[in-house]
């Protein structure tokens, strides 16, 4: 498998700089990414530079994926209007091992193969370094005049905001660059990938190996990934999709992917999977002549969701997805655990029941109309549950005086009432 030309297919390159090609033509080489761990778990947004990684490492190459525990103290300013807050060692190093088992399911740390993936963190060789070797050692390579013309520097200063720019984070590419060349020396570390955004910190890091080692260095960084309506991809109304299930469910992270336009889908499939592109482009065909059936949409969500949790969590976000769209039994709603329950309802109705009515027992027509007023009329209820019309927890209410008690309840907690096909409503009893 030929690297530039597997990320060429996929539209996974923006730049690069000139020889890389010809250098990974040469040897096994080794490269990196660098991820900020200023969270216990990476977003989609880190994925792109993930599955780099990934694609490196099954052309036969060597990845290190480091995390920036040193210049996380710090704060990147490229992309940002503002300073971020700064994280302590102890933050720092949970993190480190949060993020370290979520990259395990997409490169193999354990192989006793020379192209086995590593994890770094720059705290390791900054910690003891003092400031005064580190400005005398590494400053004094690269001039203020070259650190003012990137574009994260250019863009911060030039704002209309008062904020400006902290010489912590004016640093922050000395540090950048100061990583490429330890990784240089210590383990031949020759390429650094990352998102277009990072090109003047990683160009730093080249140049710093060429002023102070003379020898090559290379750079190579994907475009920044958009919706086709512009918006910013992988954010949605409440916040980042996260990796960790944690912060975003299985079922939710199942539903991003299946809900993106047929444009995305098309672009999203060649950059989050490790399908081959005859696959793809035979999908891509059958989805053209079959849009309604989103099967672009069906097999991205499937592959991500895979790769990210388990093929189970992957079964158990089809059988949510078939709970609120299709004719799912009641056993299969009862197997719901409490967090996807919630997200499969996000956003119906609901009402908060006192407990204590459940465990004396109440009939249906009263707790749906009197306890919670799921129908405006006891009139009204009779006559729809009388033409099949009402369900309970995905079972038809046969009979308006049924008893509900606290057997009843779903994870000891929620009653799921169903109105005609399409009308939901959730019960909380508290």
């Amino acid at each position: 498998m030929n690297f530039i030309e597997e990320l060429q297919w996929r539209g996974m390159i923006h730049t690069m700089m000139p020889g890389t090609e010809e250098q990974l033509a040469k040897e096994m080489t080794v490269a990196y990414v660098g991820i900020d761990p200023t969270a216990d778990s990476l977003h989609i947004g880190h994925l792109v530079s993930v599955m780099m990684l990934r694609h490196f490492q099954r052309a036969g190459h060597k990845p290190i994926a480091l995390v920036g525990g040193a210049t996380g103290m710090i704060g990147d300013p490229s992309g940002k209007s503002a300073e971020r807050n700064l994280l302590d060692e102890a933050a720092l190093r949970h993190n480190q091992e949060s993020i370290k088992a979520q990259l395990a399911k997409f490169l193999d740390f354990e192989s006793d193969a020379p192209n086995a993936a590593e994890l770094v963190n720059n705290y390791d060789w900054m910690k003891d370094y003092s400031f005064l070797d580190f400005i005398r050692d590494i400053g004094k390579h690269i001039t203020v005049n070259y650190m003012m013309a990137k574009d994260s520097v250019k863009k911060r200063l030039s704002s209309e905001s008062s904020v400006g720019m902290s010489f912590t984070e004016f640093s922050y590419q000395l540090m950048q660059g100061y990583d490429f060349l330890w990784l240089n020396q210590n383990k031949n570390c020759k390429l650094q990938m990352g998102g277009s955004d990072q090109w003047g910190n990683i160009t730093t890091g080249t140049e710093l190996i060429r002023r102070k080692t003379e020898s090559d260095a290379y750079a190579l960084v994907c475009p920044l990934i958009t919706k086709a309506d512009g918006g910013k991809f992988g954010k949605t109304e409440n916040g980042n999709v996260w990796l960790d299930r944690r912060y975003t469910s299985p079922y939710k992270f199942f539903q991003f992917w299946l809900n993106v336009s047929d444009a995305d889908a098309e672009k999203y499939i060649k950059i989050f999977t490790s399908l081959e592109k005859t696959e793809i482009d035979s999908l891509i065909a059958e989805h053209t002549t079959a849009p309604h059936l989103r099967i672009l949409q069906k097999k991205l969500a499937k592959e991500v969701t895979i790769m990210v949790h388990s093929e189970e969590d992957y079964k158990a976000a089809i059988e949510a997805s078939n709970i609120l769209f299709g004719n799912a039994t009641s056993e299969a709603l009862k197997r719901l655990d409490e967090d996807t329950l919630l997200a499969v309802f996000d956003g119906v109705p609901q009402f908060k029941i006192d407990k204590s009515v459940f465990s004396t027992g109440i009939k249906a027509i009263d707790l749906l109309t009197d306890a919670a007023a799921v129908f405006p009329s006891k009139g009204e209820m009779r006559k729809l549950v009388q033409s099949g019309g009402v369900s309970l927890n995905k079972e038809r209410l046969e009979n308006q005086d049924q008893i509900i008690t606290e057997s009843d309840l779903l994870n000891n907690k929620y009653l799921l009432t169903q109105k005609g096909r399409k009308n939901y409503f959730l019960l909380f009893a508290e």
